[in-house]
């Protein structure tokens, strides 16, 4: 596919003008809403444990159920904002996206937070490739364009690492349901400022809407992660593994509908270039550690190191600072640099972060946390940056929608993947070690509580006598930091594997960021 952009009889690209600047500084609040979103619920974690009582898999799927959504339901909502206007569909979203937030905020029990939190992930999911979509049709000069994203990459992860700080002021002096409310003020400022700042763009042909792809695409997301959830958790078994199998088979069924119907959601002839593959895997990858690496860290500083919410969150500071950096650097670099070689650069960087991060112990060391941390945000971001351009940059303005949105989808879906697997892993390991190293005098249903989770098996241990709840509290720290160690060199394992076949996928691109080659098809 060869990129279009608005051109005038000189042939060069349009450059865009301080009203389309403006406009950006309005579609990056939705990207760091969300971001913060994905992230500052982390903190409440031991709030919400401590309120709503949730099983460990309720837990996780008021973690997940949000970034699920968001994933099954991205590339139906950027095939919808090509047609229906992607303004539109990013103010819609935005009044979704509130309303959302308030009933979250007043949920009485675990079964109403996961409702609402599928809500918040229907409303984001409408709000993520409306403003990638607009910045591909705000920025049709290639340079600006890169900045443009990488402004918009860096609200993300700026977001990501800004998320617990805002948590944590905000947990230090209300209840947990407060990380929703702060929501509504910037969804007031959206919708204000949008009709003023941001054009309306649309595509002018858009064909019938595919609602059998839309259902095949949820159908193939949440029984897959649904499945790899309860295996860990609980072994194999029928039900997950048959949830597996359905949403595999959704997944093939989806991919043909694609191939077949006249005005897909999905143009699947994009996969045969090798670059623009290696541009989502990388893209995918490199959420799926950072996001699932911060389900560990959270809970490492505040219930291993004893750190409230806002000294927790003081802790993520210096990495918002370094992901804001590697954004910014990222447009320079590529200049510099086949972009193939960023890419394996960034990786590289977030692997040696997350071997940071495996060496942590319950001596709670604040070095290698601060070190792997920063390290790990800023070779993510480095990545995110490079590989979002090189997807967008793919788009015609007509279908910057669904191409936007099949990008956010590897996003999404990275995330959800990250907390499920590292998750996991982190679960299983920590019930392994807590069952061999469980201390006397714990009666068995307190045992079978304390396995369940890190929050779980504290609050168990501060109704436990004494020596027995300390020794207690201890061992469940010990087992939460051994899960740690295995889920971050996990990460770090998959991030060098992917930083090996990046510069050899992305050989074709060019420095100049112009992807002549990138459109031929592998083979």
């Amino acid at each position: 596919m060869t990129q279009a952009t608005s051109r005038p009889l000189s042939g060069m690209p349009v450059k865009a003008g301080r009203k389309q600047w403006i406009g950006l500084a309005v579609l990056v609040l939705p990207v760091l809403l969300i971001s913060v979103d994905l992230h500052v619920l982390s903190y409440a974690l031991p709030f919400i444990s401590a309120s709503l009582s949730p099983s460990g898999s309720q837990l996780l799927w008021i973690i997940d159920i949000y970034p699920f959504m968001l994933a099954g339901l991205l590339l139906p909502m950027g095939t919808l904002g090509d047609r229906i206007g992607r303004r539109r569909l990013l103010m819609i979203g935005a009044a979704a996206f509130g309303a959302a937030s308030v009933i979250a905020a007043f949920s009485s029990d675990s079964g109403m937070l996961i409702a609402t939190r599928a809500l918040l992930g229907v409303g984001g999911a409408t709000l993520m490739p409306s403003t990638l979509s607009l910045i591909r049709n705000m920025f049709h000069d290639d340079g600006q364009r890169r900045a443009a994203i990488a402004v918009w990459t860096g609200a993300f992860a700026g977001g990501a690492m800004l998320g617990p700080l805002m948590g944590g002021a905000l947990l230090e002096h209300f209840w947990w349901g407060s990380v929703f409310l702060v929501n509504l003020p910037v969804m007031a400022i959206l919708l204000i400022t949008a009709p003023l700042l941001l054009p309306e763009s649309r595509d002018p042909r858009p064909g019938r809407f595919d609602l059998l792809g839309v259902a095949l695409s949820l159908a193939a997301i949440l029984p897959t992660i649904y499945g790899v959830q309860h295996i860990a958790q609980e072994g194999l078994g029928w039900p997950p593994v048959l949830a597996i199998a359905a949403g595999l088979a959704s997944g093939a069924a989806f991919i043909q509908r694609q191939r077949t119907v006249p005005d897909p959601m999905l143009d699947v002839s994009l996969f045969r270039s090798g670059a623009f593959t290696a541009a989502i895997g990388a893209n995918t990858l490199g959420v799926f550690a950072m996001v699932g690496s911060s389900l560990f860290t959270t809970q490492y500083l505040q219930m291993v190191m004893g750190a409230g919410p806002f000294e927790a969150g003081l802790y993520a500071l210096p990495s918002a600072g370094t992901a804001m950096l590697s954004a910014a650097l990222a447009p320079v670099l590529v200049r510099r640099i086949p972009p193939g070689l960023v890419v394996c650069l960034g990786l590289l960087i977030g692997a040696g972060g997350f071997a940071l991060l495996a060496l942590l112990d319950t001596s709670g060391r604040t070095t290698p946390l601060v070190a792997g941390i920063m390290l790990m945000a800023g070779g993510i971001t480095l990545v995110l940056t490079v590989s979002s351009d090189l997807i967008i940059a793919t788009a015609p303005p007509e279908r910057a929608g669904s191409v936007a949105g099949l990008s956010q989808v590897a996003t999404e879906f990275g995330g959800a993947l990250g907390i499920a697997i590292l998750g996991s892993i982190g679960t299983a390991v920590y019930r392994g070690h807590l069952t061999g190293h469980s201390p006397e005098g714990v009666s068995s249903q307190a045992a079978a509580a304390a396995r369940e989770t890190l929050g779980a098996a504290l609050q168990v241990a501060r109704h436990t006598s004494e020596p027995t709840g300390r020794a207690l509290a201890a061992a469940a720290r010990e087992a939460f930091t051994q899960g740690q160690h295995y889920a971050m060199i996990t990460a770090a394992a998959c991030l060098c594997l992917m930083a090996v076949l990046a510069p050899i996928l992305l050989r074709a691109v060019r420095r100049s960021g112009q992807h002549a080659r990138d459109s031929r098809p592998m083979g």
